[in-house]
């Protein structure tokens, strides 16, 4: 071995460091990140702080690696509440915004929670991405599908952790359940059944268009939706039964429950075809369907989608779930637990009774929309994939996007998953692209 002056081992260091220094930007970020291990306090902003967002604050905290620095809100009602909730418990107030592109310029963020309408999911995950901080977003991942893609291109254009919030991911009863379908003892899958029968108050009448709160900045809770006289019906938690600013159940509750069939069979949409409408409160405000049925086409299965507003049980007795039916026996799965039922006996399948025995009820995990966040910061400093990582939650709602496109123009939407497009209908293809109003845009990415 060559020896070398205590000069020339100076200056070879000199020279490592200007390589690590040159190597730059959101890179370098991450190597440093990394090397810093699993002690390391982030710094992390929630942008959204509603009644969501202040439960995810919750979590975040409860990890003890995380200091709440800053929280954003148009509604400086809804950031008091947050502020007041993180100084409670870290006995330090954060900065508060309107705006959340001021949370951005800031070097003590390490990573933001998107926890807004799902109209305000993309702009402020992509920004985030461009600013070089890793992002925790609400579900659905987008309100378009097109959106959904340009917030994956960010992730990995920037080399950014964006865990979604499908916390279900972290559920271990969930993940058994997908086991068990994967391993083959319910035999060939020829049908999935997802659905959601919530008994929420779906009426909201039909109150009169007003003036929004003095609180509020109205214009930027809008943003790139289109421009509306403010209507309390429109506005919070039911922002969610219109489409300027989401997709109803069908991508409320779809990215839950069908993400957990597409996470069990592991094929992508080629299709949709949807009935629905506002059957049960036919004179409200509402848009989006209070009552539908999807069917969502794949390759060796069909997804069988149903949701009611107003009705609180679906198949099997349950509010909601996932049915895996296959020829020797069926998989029930909710937030409850999962269990197994043989098939029948009447076609001369004794395999079925004696090959396929039933299993009884496998109660459900406790907690796991923490373990989802306790993920997530794990996966921020090992810079390790996400249990929910971006793709996964965009690939889901896919097949809820294109069931809800199906229900708008009341016709069977094909779908090209490797292009990520409409095959043959103009019409449908411009309900994947996001129309937004100046002068908000969509990064190109």
């Amino acid at each position: 071995m060559k020896m070398i002056t205590r000069r020339q081992f100076a200056k070879r260091m000199a020279g490592a460091a200007a390589a690590v220094a040159a190597f730059g930007g959101v890179q370098a970020e991450a190597v440093q990140k990394k090397k810093a291990g699993a002690n390391e306090r982030l710094g992390v902003a929630l942008i959204g702080s509603g009644g969501r967002g202040r439960s995810l604050l919750d979590d975040f905290m409860r990890t003890g690696q995380v200091d709440i620095v800053a929280i954003a809100d148009v509604d400086d009602e809804m950031l008091e509440k947050g502020l007041n909730k993180v100084e409670s418990v870290q006995g330090k107030r954060p900065t508060g915004y309107r705006d959340f592109r001021k949370i951005l310029d800031r070097k003590d963020v390490d990573a933001v929670i998107v926890a807004t309408p799902d109209h305000w999911h993309a702009l402020p995950t992509i920004y985030a991405c461009q600013a070089g901080k890793d992002v925790y977003v609400e579900k659905p991942l987008a309100k378009t599908i097109q959106e959904g893609r340009a917030m994956v291109n960010a992730a990995r254009r920037y080399n950014r952790i964006v865990q979604v919030g499908t916390q279900q991911r972290s559920a271990e009863h969930f993940r058994k359940a997908v086991e068990y379908v994967q391993s083959g003892k319910l035999g060939k899958i020829r049908m999935v059944r997802a659905w959601a029968y919530l008994d929420w108050k779906g009426g909201l009448g039909n109150p009169p268009d007003g003036t929004p709160p003095a609180t509020v900045d109205y214009d930027f809770w809008l943003g790139p939706a289109p421009k509306r006289p403010f209507n309390p019906a429109r506005f919070h938690f039911t922002f969610r039964w219109f489409w300027d600013y989401s997709g109803g159940l069908m991508t409320d509750w779809g990215a839950h429950m069908v993400d957990i069939a597409m996470w069990a069979m592991g094929e992508d949409p080629l299709g949709a075809m949807a009935i629905g409408g506002k059957y049960g409160y036919p004179d409200d405000i509402m848009e989006t369907p209070d009552t539908q049925q999807s069917i969502i086409e794949f390759p060796s299965f069909s997804l069988l989608w149903e949701h009611m507003i107003g009705c609180g049980i679906g198949p099997w007795q349950r509010e909601h779930g996932v049915e895996f039916h296959g020829v020797n026996g069926i998989l029930v799965v909710d937030r409850g637990g999962w269990e197994v039922y043989a098939e029948t006996d009447k076609i001369d399948r004794p395999d079925r009774i004696y090959k396929m025995m039933p299993v009884p009820r496998q109660s459900g995990s406790s907690d796991y929309s923490y373990t989802h966040v306790q993920n997530f910061v794990d996966a921020v400093k090992s810079r390790q994939k996400p249990v929910a990582d971006v793709e996964i939650g965009h690939k889901s709602v896919i097949a809820c996007h294109l069931a809800n496109i199906a229900v708008r123009l009341r016709r069977y939407v094909r779908w090209d998953p490797i292009k990520e497009e409409v095959v043959g209908d103009p019409e449908a293809q411009r309900l994947v692209i996001a129309e937004y109003r100046k002068p908000w845009e969509l990064p190109k990415i």
